[in-house]
């Protein structure tokens, strides 16, 4: 058999792979806190939904980065503590993240993540990390494609500059 070709499980993580695991958990972890705070300022009852689907995951793969980096003895990275839920009334409406806001950072975050995933997909050499991290894209190419169509049938799209070809065929 070749150099790492037993059971990937067994296998040590190089130094990327505990450090692409570690800033993923760092920044699920931020994300986490995001997400609840931002449940507690949008009034659009869609965008409470995907929020608490992006929250769900998040959570979800909070927990399977954390046991492999406890598998592999590495210290896990600082969480900020769980939001309290609050009423939106509550919030002063100087003080509120406006829904259409919060629809844009989504979007942002899941952009960022696509991108995060597929480096980490590219560095693995452990079959297992690649597939995980395979995994969290999918998951994200999904939330996205729902996270952009209720931007377009809420109107909060902003796009760029469109370009429309003046040459006729």
């Amino acid at each position: 058999m070749g150099i790492l070709s037993g059971n990937p499980k067994e296998e040590p993580l190089h130094y990327g792979e505990v450090f692409d695991i570690w800033s993923t958990l760092l920044v699920g972890n931020g994300a986490i806190a995001g997400y609840q705070t931002m449940l507690n300022h949008t009034g659009d009852e869609d965008l409470k939904k995907l929020l608490q689907e992006s929250l769900d995951i998040c959570q979800q793969q909070k927990k399977q980065l954390e046991e492999i980096l406890k598998e592999n003895g590495v210290a896990l990275p600082p969480a900020p503590p769980e939001r309290p839920e609050a009423c939106l009334e509550d919030i002063p409406a100087g003080a509120r993240i406006q829904d259409p806001e919060i629809a844009a950072k989504l979007s942002g975050e899941i952009a960022a993540s696509l991108v995060a995933y597929s480096q980490v997909i590219g560095k693995s050499i452990r079959e297992d990390i690649a597939m995980l991290y395979d995994q969290f894209h999918t998951q994200k190419v999904g939330l996205g494609a729902k996270v952009l169509r209720l931007n377009k049938e809420k109107g909060w799209i902003v796009p760029p500059p469109l370009h429309y070809s003046s040459k006729e065929c």
